[in-house]
């Protein structure tokens, strides 16, 4: 990371380092994806119920993975395509919890985004995991998002601000269970990833320590 990384806070529960990673690091980290990619490769997952797909690719890292499919929102230990455990999280990526969140806890979950050209995220909250008291950490790489924030309600008031390739958001506290989403990732604005496009890695304590 830069020697001093930046840190602000948007609100209350919710701390931002913007370049936290350098372009070094982004590049190291990417390799690191991509090579746990080979093994657990993006698939598309799809809504409960009705089965529409949505707009991102996803995969997992860690010892859970959260799933969305007809059968409902949960975590598992198998990837759903080949059956086979998730890959392990990039190291780079547990320090970074470590060191920005001060949990006692490493993360279990480390869910991976994958938004091409058109892809975003409606708004939603992360109220799937039993343990509330760790924040969520996001890192950012590849073209600049669109971010949008709120409260725990969907109806209170949302801010927008944009994260870019190397960027860190942490939310936990009062703002764990805000409701949050991508309005839109801003094609063109990163060229880390050859395709183009923007992958977002969320992680998460899911059982208590």
């Amino acid at each position: 990371m830069p020697e001093k990384a930046q840190h602000l806070s948007v609100g209350p529960g919710i701390d931002f380092w913007p370049g936290y990673f350098s372009s070094a690091e982004q590049r190291t980290l990417l390799d690191e994806i991509m090579s746990r990619v080979a093994h657990a490769p993006f698939y598309t997952p799809t809504m409960p119920k009705s089965g529409t797909p949505f707009s991102v690719a996803m995969t997992n890292f860690g010892t859970l993975g959260w799933m969305s499919d007809k059968g409902g929102y949960r975590y598992q230990a198998q990837h759903p395509v080949t059956g086979e455990p998730w890959p392990d999280i990039p190291p780079v990526l547990l320090d970074a919890w470590n060191i920005l969140t001060g949990y006692g806890a490493p993360p279990e979950a480390c869910l991976v985004n994958l938004y091409a050209a058109g892809a975003k995220m409606g708004l939603h909250r992360d109220a799937d995991e039993p343990v509330r008291d760790a924040p969520v950490l996001s890192v950012s790489l590849g073209d600049t998002a669109q971010f949008r924030i709120g409260g725990p309600a969907r109806k209170d008031p949302t801010k927008n601000f944009p994260l870019a390739s190397g960027d860190v958001l942490s939310f936990g506290g009062p703002a764990r269970m805000a409701y949050h989403g991508v309005t839109r990732v801003l094609s063109g604005t990163s060229q880390l990833i050859e395709d183009g496009g923007r992958i977002n890695l969320t992680l998460r304590r899911v059982t208590r320590p």
